[in-house]
């Protein structure tokens, strides 16, 4: 029970996260760009397009694979 919360909160979030993104491309007070990022990263174990540009991302710019691997063990350390 407790995962299925904590799941449909992280998809719910991500989506929020996402609709705030899309927002704060128009809105010249919000970071887009970031609340978009941060939603696709919620996301990207549901939906397979942000996995794969997770992937695209990695790939492209090793560094942020590492960054996001201390910030996992930070603050989830057993694991997502």
């Amino acid at each position: 029970m407790k995962t299925r919360i904590k799941r449909a909160a992280r998809i719910i979030s991500g989506w929020i996260f996402l609709l705030l993104g899309v927002a704060g491309l128009f809105l010249p007070v919000l970071q887009g760009i970031l609340f978009l990022a941060v939603g696709a990263f919620l996301l990207s174990p549901y939906i397979r397009f942000f996995r794969k540009m997770k992937c695209v991302l990695y790939r492209r710019f090793p560094r942020s694979r590492e960054f996001a691997e201390r910030l996992r063990r930070k603050f989830h350390p057993t694991g997502f």
